[in-house]
This record gives C-alpha cells, structure tokens and sequence, in this order.
C-alpha cells in the first residue's frame, strides 16, 4: 500500500530518534514517502493531493493542529480517485483528539497500532463538527471555542512564536494571566439552538467528543457525554466571578466532568446544529488553532465525515 507520512518537525515529540523508529515501523509493511511541513495549512495541501498522487493511506506526525490540517485537507479533496485513509501518530502536547480515540499516547506504540489497523482493514467512521461563517467553511475534531480558551490559544501562540515549548504548563500559565487580567469578563456571546437562545455569555466551547482539553494528564470534561458518534454538545459560562468560574473548572475535573446542569453555565447535548455570535469580534479557535477574530460562526453536525484506522 502507498501510503503518505506528513510529518511536522515543529510537532513536541518530532525528534530524529523517534521519527527514524516510526519511519522504520511504517516502511515494514508500507511504500512509504515521508514529507515534511513547511508552513501552516501545507498538511492541508499534502492531504487534498494525496488521492490524486496515487496515496492509499495518510499518516500524520503532528499535534491537534497537525490532525485538523490533514483531515480538512482529506474532506477537501477534488472528486475522482477514492480518499486515502487516514491514521494518527501523537507529536504534540495534548494529543486530544488521538486520545479521544483511546490510541497510545506514544508515536511509536500509535504507528505500531496503525500498522495493525491497516494490515487488518480495522477503521472506524467518526462524526466531525462543521463551522461556516463568512470566512471559513473547514471542519473541526473535537473542540471550538469562542473567548476565553481563544485567547489562551492566541497567547500560547504568541508565547510559541519567541521560542517557548507549548507545555499544559504554558497553556495554564496563558489562561491565568488572562483571567486576573479580567480579559474574560465580556459577557457578549450569543448562542443560538434550534430551541433556546442563551443571551450574555462569557465564553464559549462546542465539542465533538469529551474530553475538551487536558491540564497535563487531568481531562477537563465540560461536556461529558459528547461522543464522536452523536452530534454536537456545547458550553457556556455565564457568570465570570472567581469564585464561579473556580468551581466550574473543579467540576470539569472530577471524573464524571461537569454536571449539565448547574449556576453559572448553560450545556447543550447532542446537536445537529447551533451558532455562536457575538456584539464585536472575539477570538475563535478550533483544534487548538487560532484562527482570528469573529463575530458570527454556525456550527453543524457530520456525521460519519471520516474514516479513520485505529
């Protein structure tokens, strides 16, 4: 089998000794071609081209941002040849949607699993989310959130950028500073379902699967019952006190996640659809990748979007 590996070498765990045993493992039982990413979205692009090119299966070696990349890239992809399947192998810090999956957390074990799924046509088909708005139309894994988590994203970036590691140290450290900032404190996000509207919200999360993100080995579950094979499920805060916001995030880390229904936050399960809006434009981010500002995202359900061997 063909297969493509896409490989990002700014990705946590991309060292040469671990790329070189993943590789050796792959070329066991595939025709392998390795390429490295060069810039934001060229995953993106290696993945649209990957059928036409002749590829049977793409693997990834990435982060949450890596991941995203690929499979927009798969879903994207001009009709014709069939689409490549698709495999993950761990390179970030957080990993989610991988773990989400329950696949190894480490690369090498992962692209041991993947050579197994592969070899025995082992594939699942999980749902995806959607958004559209007037500058994207691109799918996400697992989370998208507007506010507060956007702009932790936005700082680690930033903080990324001046040659810092993107540690769940760093995102802890992102998301405090903000909120004793009171950065957070802009109750301008409207949520909108097929029956309810939630006016005055602090910030916002829709996922596709539990957990949302993980605080080093912790998941933080706002949303519990999300799973890859129902719709979406979302989260709001609703009042930005310490003392609210300090409880909610305890209960997102007990093992049952957040309850669905308490003071201070609002929870939805199960949607085909909702949009999120805000008064001004806000941070928005998906995957973990920030994507700027909006003012106005629809968020959809798709169901069985993609096939993935695990």
């Amino acid at each position: 089998m063909r297969a493509l590996f896409i490989v990002n070498p700014q990705a946590t765990t991309a060292t040469p000794h671990i790329r070189e045993a993943i590789v050796d493992v792959l070329a066991q039982e595939l025709d392998l071609t390795v390429v490295e990413t060069a810039h934001r979205d060229h995953a993106s692009t290696l993945a649209r081209d990957a059928a036409g090119d002749g590829f049977s299966a793409v693997l990834s070696l990435g982060g949450d941002g890596t991941v995203n990349e690929v499979v927009n890239g798969l879903l994207t992809a001009p009709e014709g040849p069939p689409r490549p399947r698709y495999a993950v192998i761990p390179g970030g810090s957080a990993n989610v949607f991988l773990r989400s999956l329950g696949l190894p957390g480490d690369p090498v074990e992962a692209a041991q699993t993947a050579v197994e799924a592969l070899r025995q046509g082992r594939e699942r088909e999980v749902n995806l989310g959607r958004i559209t708005s007037g500058e994207d139309d691109r799918y996400f894994t697992f989370c998208a959130g507007f506010g507060w988590d956007a702009d932790v994203v936005q700082l680690v970036e930033h903080e990324r950028s001046q040659g810092r590691k993107a540690t769940p140290a760093l995102y802890a450290e992102a998301a405090m500073k903000l909120f004793f900032r009171g950065d957070i404190r802009d109750p301008s996000l409207r949520v909108v379902t097929e029956d309810s509207v939630l006016e005055g919200s602090y910030f916002a999360i829709v996922t596709n699967t539990t957990p949302w993100t993980y605080a080093g080995a912790l998941p933080l579950q706002p949303t519990p019952d999300s799973r890859f094979e129902l719709g979406l499920d979302a989260f709001a805060l609703t009042d930005s006190s310490h003392a609210a916001v300090g409880w909610v995030l305890s209960q997102m880390l007990f093992p049952k996640g957040l309850p669905a229904e308490g003071e201070g936050y609002t929870t939805w399960h199960d949607l085909g659809s909702l949009e999120i809006s805000s008064s001004h434009p806000r941070a928005f981010e998906i995957d973990g990748e920030y994507l700027g500002e909006r003012e106005r995202v629809t968020f959809r359900s798709a169901p069985k979007a993609l096939r993935i061997f695990c």
